[in-house]
């Protein structure tokens, strides 16, 4: 357990940091490691930039027990999941440094190593056993943190996705949840046809960035069987089961919420808690907001199931849809402190707090945490589901190496021609796969 004596004791600064006239002056360094003295949070302001969603958890949770734990102060500030690596990038390289930690994606972990922004902490880690590494869920302790054999940064928030479904549309269409992508085709067009405009078989987030149509692509590309790379890295994108992803995202639109290429995080949520749609595929957090009636209008309503298969395969993965490290900015002038953060935010204890509270955000990043009985408690229906999707069936990672945003971002970018019609889905995925750097 960290408690606020281990917490501290041996928790170092970088040593990117000379001193100068007995004030801390900056040096950045890819190869920065900490070593030398100990961390004192108390007084002292911990600046952290944060995805849109996050900031609740942050405002809410972290930053109060924090204070109360350690005297320190935590600000968050958030941003639009398109701007946060970029910024986080602007930040490290402009050195004004205004920030101490990064909640960063997983998938743009190659870009913020390349780019000098993350402090590396393989040694620190090694260092510290009661970070209990062993306790990280080993689906993504290592897609989260590990760079070209370093770390750096600790896994914080597991994230999946599955198919949320509303049972009384189900029941009242004779309907069963969806294990195959035509199941849920058929589903998809039943409920449409029948709703009148009403309400709709299907909520599809396909705004063009890879948090929505990137993620509405890659869960049927994995349920077909397919993979964004091969195992050496090279793209794999005009393959069957890619086309196949693109196609059936080409093919759901008229039974989905119009309109899907304009259709974002809130606005599918919304509609599914609002019961104006019959499934929606988001991460597993909605198990939490469904089953709140002072969210849901479907709090008696609902059920969930995991990404649906396709075509020739049966064999069901849960894609690795975004997820979120804690990192220590190279330009900080607080990085032991920052550091002492992130090993606290990511315990055992902590996560638990955060994964268990009502409308949480953030999703188990250890074993004990997935398994703890009050988080089965907290997450009604999904938690199985949760379990198996990341620790029974190993995950399928998205890649992250330092050109992966941009890849992503030119796949959203094609995808999106051809669901508005303006090029076929096996022209969309040849660009795509022509313009990816690897």
């Amino acid at each position: 357990m960290w408690t606020r004596r281990t917490l501290f004791r041996g928790t170092t600064a970088a040593a990117g940091l000379a001193t100068v006239g007995g004030a801390p002056a900056y040096a950045a360094s890819t190869s920065t490691e900490v070593s030398g003295a100990e961390a004192a949070p108390a007084g002292v302001t911990l600046k952290v930039l944060v995805n849109t969603p996050h900031l609740a958890t942050y405002n809410n949770i972290l930053a109060p027990r924090w204070e109360q734990q350690t005297g320190g102060t935590l600000v968050a500030t958030a941003v639009p999941y398109d701007q946060l690596i970029a910024m986080q990038i602007e930040d490290a390289q402009s050195g004004t440094g205004e920030y101490d930690i990064f909640d960063y994606f997983y998938y743009g972990l190659g870009s913020l190593v390349e780019a000098d922004a993350l402090v590396d902490i393989t040694s620190w880690i090694a260092r510290h056993k009661e970070l209990k590494t062993r306790d990280y869920l080993p689906s993504i302790y290592d897609p989260y943190t590990l760079y070209e054999g370093r770390r750096y940064g600790l896994p914080f928030d597991g994230c999946q996705h599955l198919v949320y479904y509303n049972t009384e549309l189900f029941d009242r269409y004779d309907l069963q949840p969806p294990t195959t992508w035509d199941e849920y085709d058929a589903a998809a067009k039943k409920i449409t046809q029948g709703g009148g405009g009403e309400y709709y078989g299907a909520a599809v987030q396909a705004q063009p960035a890879a948090l929505l149509l990137g993620c509405a692509f890659i869960n049927r590309l994995v349920g077909y069987g397919g993979t964004l790379v091969s195992p050496s890295g090279r793209p794999t994108l005009t393959s069957d089961a890619a086309l196949a992803a693109a196609q059936h995202l080409i093919d759901i639109n008229q039974y989905a919420l119009p309109s899907p290429l304009t259709t974002g995080f809130s606005t599918a949520n919304n509609a599914y808690l609002a019961g104006q749609v019959a499934m929606i595929e988001t991460w597993s957090g909605m198990a939490q907001r469904a089953a709140d009636p002072a969210l849901s209008k479907i709090s008696d309503k609902w059920s969930a199931v995991a990404i649906p298969v396709g075509g020739s395969n049966t064999t069901h993965r849960t894609p690795l849809n975004n997820g979120y490290g804690l990192g220590v900015s190279t330009a900080s002038r607080h990085q032991a402190e920052a550091l002492a953060f992130a090993a606290w935010a990511t315990s055992p204890e902590e996560v638990l707090v955060q994964a268990t509270t009502p409308n949480s955000a953030i999703d188990p990043n250890r074993t004990s945490v997935l398994y703890d009985p009050s988080y089965a408690a907290a997450t009604p229906t999904a938690f199985e589901l949760i379990r198996d999707g990341l620790d029974v069936h190993p995950p399928v990672a998205w890649p992250k190496d330092a050109a992966a945003p941009q890849n992503l971002q030119l796949l959203c970018d094609q995808l999106a021609l051809a669901i508005t019609g303006e090029q076929t889905a096996r022209t969309a995925l040849r660009n795509a796969q022509a313009s990816w750097e690897w």
